[in-house]
């Protein structure tokens, strides 16, 4: 009988310190302690989802509490050499927490933010999507890793967690090159799993105590959850968190080709779930904690005839589209599409919203996912 995999589910209803601390605490606790994961003399890097500069309450980064927690954590228990970096989707690593809150936790307790300075060509060999990758050097640096990640809906994935945590792992725009090369939500999450591989974050946590539904991961609408999960995990901690809002585990490729490729399960029978006050099953984490009304894509996958010849023909597809009144023609979305010679550009001038040529885009939604004015929607 093969082991299960541990997911730590902590109730929190608020981001207040010592109840973030406290929570943390007692997961770690429940997972056999910080010494069971981590050296003292380990070098540490600590990667939250810093996808672009936002106001904390609308839950586009994971929430400087959390960080700081676990900071705070690690400097009690002794560990020294920590430092705190993303390959953020806009903006450096200092500006993007800069005012947030978490740039004053990480100063208080000497855990410097840095910006990851060059990219380190590497060979994976045993990859199933991806043979290659383009490392921060700082990384290659780190003996270990810790994913902060948020709680977060997705266009392509259908959600961000633990997963889509380490795209952040890619360096510079290499990110954005990396969804012309994996254009499809199967392609990019087998590639993501062979990242996970390849990195080995030592710990996952999610920040779920206030997640994003609907356009995520970063134009969507803050919405309590009142959770935080952890696991060594990333596909079961995934899974856990599809159940709490009512998302077959399955359906989402990054859980789907994650178990495929040997990086975690995504089944319940494989998970053992355990909270504070005991072990409970995922069934039952969903009646006490689940939100059978969270704003998620829970569209069945159709293989048939007819949505393949769709999906040929290029109709039928989800695609992006800019709501004229919100949108202030900044051209963001056109510096962030990767496609060359651009998938949406300002054809008609910059006194007009920019206009999409549905020929050349690949649905990656890299423009919906960076607008700051949640002007561009994907139906």
């Amino acid at each position: 009988m093969k082991e299960k995999s541990t997911v730590i589910l902590l109730p929190c209803d608020s981001y207040r310190e010592e109840a973030v601390y406290e929570n943390l605490k007692k997961g770690i606790s429940l997972l056999g302690g910080l010494s069971s994961l981590i050296g003292k003399d380990e070098k540490i890097l600590l990667k939250p989802n810093l996808l672009k500069k936002a106001e904390v309450e609308k839950a586009v980064i994971t929430h400087p509490a959390v960080v700081g927690a676990f900071g705070r954590i690690l400097r009690e228990e002794g560990y020294e050499n920590i430092i705190l970096a993303d390959s953020c989707g806009t903006g450096s690593t200092g500006k993007v927490i800069k005012g947030t809150g978490m740039d004053t936790a990480l100063e208080a307790l000497k855990i410097p933010a840095v910006d990851f300075s060059e990219g380190v060509h590497v060979t994976y060999p045993q990859g199933i999507q991806a043979k290659e990758f383009m490392i921060p050097k700082e990384l290659l640096e780190s003996d270990c890793v810790i994913s902060l990640c948020k709680m977060k809906t997705h266009a392509l994935e259908r959600i961000t967690g633990a997963v889509k945590n380490s795209y952040g792992f890619i360096y510079g725009m290499n990110k954005a090159k990396g969804h012309t090369k994996y254009p499809s939500a199967d392609s990019f999450a087998r590639m993501l799993a062979d990242l996970n591989l390849y990195v080995k974050p030592r710990l996952y946590v999610m920040d779920g105590i206030v997640a994003m539904e609907g356009n995520g991961p970063g134009s969507g609408d803050p919405v309590k959850m009142g959770v935080m999960l952890m696991s060594k995990d990333p596909v079961a901690l995934d899974s856990v968190f599809c159940s709490l809002v009512h998302l077959k585990p399955q359906i989402v490729p990054t859980n789907y080709h994650g178990e495929k490729m040997g990086l975690g399960v995504w089944k319940a029978g494989d998970i053992r779930l355990l909270t504070p006050d005991g072990e409970i099953s995922v069934e039952e984490a969903v009646k006490r904690y689940g939100n059978p009304s969270f704003r998620v894509d829970r569209r069945a996958i159709r293989n048939g005839i007819w949505e393949k010849m769709a999906k040929a023909l290029n109709i039928f597809q989800k695609k992006p589209y800019i709501e004229k009144e919100l949108c202030i023609r900044c051209g963001i979305c056109v510096n962030s599409c990767p496609v060359p010679g651009k998938a949406v550009e300002f054809k008609n001038g910059k006194g007009q919203p920019p206009v999409y040529d549905y020929k050349k885009c690949i649905r990656c939604f890299c423009c919906q996912e960076m607008c700051p004015k949640k002007a561009i929607q994907v139906k």
